[in-house]
C-alpha cells in the first residue's frame, strides 16, 4: 500500500484523530457562521422597524445604504462596515482568506479528515479578532448609546466581552480543552442549578 494512502487511512480510522478533526472543522464552521451573522445580521437588524403579520419590516434605507454597495449581501455589509470605519481593507482581505478556508473545509471535509492538508487553526484567531472587533463596535456605538439605563455611566471599553466571543470561548474550552477545562462549566452549572 502506498505510504500516503496508508497515512490517510490511519488518520481516518484513528478515533482520537478523527474526533479532533471533526471538532476542529465544526468549530471553525460555527465561528464562521457567527462572524457572518455579525456582519450581515447586525446591520439588517439595525434597519429593521418591527414585524407585520408576515415578516420583519426592513427600512428602505437598508437597500439604499447597504445592499446598493454590492450584489452580495455579505460583501455589501462588509462595505458598509468599512464605510463606518469598523473594519479596514486589510480586515476584508483576512475575511476572504477565512471564507476560502471555510469553503474548502466544507466542500472537502473528507480530504481534510483523512489527509489534513489544510490547517484552519491559524485563521481561527484572525476570525475571532474580526468577530470581536465588529461586535465590540456595535456594543460601543449602538447598544450602549441607545440604552437609557447606561446614560451617564462610565463604561470600561477594555472590559467588554461580546456574547458571541463568550459563546466561542465556551465551545472551545468544552470541545478542545483539557479534561478539567471541558467539564468545568458543566460542573459549575450543576452546582448552581438550584439557584437558576
Amino acid at each position: 500500500m502506498d505510504d500516503n494512502i496508508r497515512v490517510s487511512w490511519e488518520r481516518f480510522l484513528n478515533p482520537e484523530i478523527l474526533r479532533t478533526n471533526l471538532i476542529v472543522v465544526s468549530l471553525f464552521i460555527t465561528a464562521f457562521e457567527l462572524l457572518k451573522d455579525s456582519i450581515i445580521g447586525r446591520i439588517r437588524d439595525f434597519f429593521t422597524n418591527g414585524f407585520d403579520e408576515n415578516e420583519w419590516i426592513i427600512d428602505d434605507k437598508y437597500k439604499t445604504e447597504v445592499l446598493s454597495k454590492n450584489k452580495s449581501p455579505l460583501y455589501a455589509s462588509l462595505a458598509w462596515l468599512k464605510d463606518m470605519n469598523v473594519i479596514t481593507d486589510n480586515d476584508i482581505k483576512k475575511f476572504n482568506k477565512i471564507k476560502k478556508c471555510r469553503n474548502e473545509l466544507v466542500h472537502e471535509i473528507i480530504g481534510y479528515i483523512s489527509k489534513g492538508p489544510k490547517n484552519p487553526l491559524p485563521l481561527f484567531s484572525e476570525m475571532i479578532e474580526l468577530l470581536h472587533k465588529i461586535e465590540k463596535w456595535w456594543i460601543l456605538n449602538v447598544e450602549i448609546p441607545t440604552n437609557p439605563d447606561l446614560n451617564g455611566r462610565q463604561i470600561d471599553d477594555e472590559g467588554i466581552i461580546p456574547g458571541k466571543i463568550m459563546t466561542l470561548r465556551l465551545l472551545l474550552d468544552i470541545a478542545l480543552g483539557t479534561e478539567n477545562e471541558s467539564k468545568f462549566y458543566y460542573h459549575e452549572f450543576i452546582k448552581r442549578k438550584k439557584d437558576i
